[in-house]
């Protein structure tokens, strides 16, 4: 399981987005006399479900390691799911004029994603290799029988 490349993919973007969990997204600065607010992933609801939904992919693709096909899959709902996720912070981000400073957790989806297609790619390579393999054991025993 874990001596395959796409595995580790999985297994580091699921710990990115389950740190979100515990993260702030975002401070606003204190003006005068007042303290800094700080605003977690898991205060708004749309966000939790969302961190929700790609944790329980991310985790289910790194425990079908026996099933590649859906393995793929579930990693291809992962990556959509977190890019939607990154569209909405790149909104936010966008939409908040400096009022807000975001923190470094914020691009913690972007890489997820990335490392999402690196394992998708791999997954996919390894159907290939096993596709092509049973071709040739089925050509050979159908040749012996000849």
């Amino acid at each position: 399981m874990w001596q395959r490349a796409q595995t580790l993919y999985i297994a580091i973007a699921t710990v990115l987005i389950a740190v979100m969990f515990f993260s702030v997204k975002a401070v606003i600065p204190a003006s005068e006399g007042n303290s800094q607010e700080e605003l977690r992933y898991t205060a708004y609801l749309p966000y939790l479900i969302l961190l929700i939904v790609i944790t329980a992919f991310n985790f289910i693709a790194l425990n079908a390691f026996k099933f590649r096909v859906f393995q793929m899959r579930t990693t291809v709902l992962a990556a959509i799911v977190t890019l939607a996720l990154q569209i909405w912070l790149a909104v936010d981000f966008v939409s908040t004029h400096s009022v807000v400073n975001f923190r470094i957790s914020a691009v913690f989806p972007a890489i997820a994603l990335i490392l999402d297609v690196m394992a998708i790619r791999g997954i996919a390579a390894d159907i290939l290799v096993a596709d092509s393999v049973n071709r040739l054991r089925s050509s050979r025993k159908h040749h012996r029988r000849k």
